[in-house]
């Protein structure tokens, strides 16, 4: 074969880098990079084990023109705070975002490849990925992690979206929860939550939810649910106002996905601090 055939010119591609045979990056890294790929053999032992720091916890709820996605950003390990400042809530494509709670080293490998995903379908497909198929590959990521779950490893995700071709524009933004299997589940209470903290985040977003609030309330209910988990949860964080770590929120309308500026998080946290620290003096 001569060498001077592009295959063989310095720097060029191989073929299989050009090729359009599927759309999935992970297909691709299969095939190309397996050992890029996060490992998916039987784990064995039990991750309760290990050190390995966990993050909670997550609220996801609806307002008018769509949905929003909030974290605290501790991640513990037993019961040693690992982390303080942690990220757990993401912007994956123009129209959704992910939380995630557990294994925080799977759970982050998990949402960086997710969204390389969809980044990957669109160029390669000149479209972006329907809203049940972006949760139905976000579900067969959970479920590849099945083995590492069950040796108490397990990683889920809290998807929302903003569905571009809802017919009622009231009800284009949606909430998907998962469990370690990959089952998925659409949450239509309008609102949600995961993680250590998640019962009593919930107890709050059941008494303070209203699907039909701005944005702006919606962004201090779920502030105000995390603060509620934060108080009887101590995986939780709760807004540190010393070290200026509050918590992360992203919102998703029909203008795309958008994250909370770091001060306007900080000024609400502060407000919800105030009033309840007033709240208890008054109690007191």
């Amino acid at each position: 074969m001569d060498n001077t055939s592009p295959a063989h010119v310095r720097g060029a591609l191989p073929p299989a880098y050009l090729s359009m045979e599927s759309s999935s990056f992970t297909d691709f890294l299969r095939n190309q990079a397996p050992e890029l790929l996060p490992p998916q053999g039987r784990a064995s032992g039990s991750g309760s084990d290990l050190a390995t720091p966990h993050g909670t916890t997550i609220v996801a709820l609806m307002f008018s023109g769509g949905v929003l996605i909030a974290g605290d950003r501790r991640a513990t390990a037993g019961n040693i705070i690992a982390a303080r400042d942690l990220e757990k809530v993401f912007v994956t494509d123009e129209y959704s975002a992910v939380g995630v709670a557990g294994t925080a080293g799977i759970a982050l490998e998990m949402i960086r490849l997710y969204t390389v995903e969809l980044e990957h379908y669109e160029k390669i497909e000149g479209i972006s990925l329907s809203l049940d198929g972006k949760t139905n590959k976000l579900a067969l990521m959970v479920r590849n992690n099945l083995d590492a779950a069950l040796a108490g490893l397990a990683a889920i995700p809290l998807f929302v979206g903003y569905d571009t071709e809802a017919r009622d524009p009231a009800k284009a933004g949606r909430i998907v929860s998962f469990d370690a299997t990959g089952g998925r589940f659409e949450e239509t209470a309008g609102y949600h939550a995961i993680g250590s903290g998640s019962l009593f985040a919930k107890s709050a977003l059941k008494k303070l939810h209203d699907p039909g609030v701005s944005q702006d309330q919606a962004i201090r209910t779920a502030i105000e649910s995390l603060y509620d988990a934060a108080d009887d949860d101590t995986a939780t964080g709760g807004p540190d106002v010393v070290r200026r770590i509050f918590p992360s929120v992203v919102t998703v309308t029909s203008e795309g996905a958008s994250r909370l500026a770091d001060e306007r998080a900080a000024e609400i946290a502060e407000e919800v601090v105030a009033e309840r620290t007033e709240r208890d003096r008054r109690a007191g």
